[in-house]
């Protein structure tokens, strides 16, 4: 984990989704409230626990709302 990536550090993520076209982005601003790895429902073979795993990275959002996101190499996080 980076010096960015810690609980409390205020942060802008931009996931992108590659379209055949295009590139379809989204952005969202918040404070850190908890970077893991967990296992989604997905079986995955040969992976710990017979299970597919992925970073999530939880923020609290301005109003409180807290929001989860699957970190992929499309992500980028930036200090806010």
């Amino acid at each position: 984990m980076t010096d960015l990536i810690q609980p409390g550090k205020r942060v802008k993520v931009t996931q992108q989704t590659p379209l055949r076209d295009r590139t379809w982005s989204t952005c969202v601003e918040g404070v850190i409230h908890r970077y893991r790895q967990a296992k989604t429902g997905s079986w995955f073979a040969h992976a710990k626990d017979d299970q597919l795993w992925l970073d999530r990275l939880e923020l609290q959002l301005d109003d409180g709302e807290i929001t989860i996101l699957n970190l992929d190499q499309y992500t980028l996080i930036e200090a806010a």
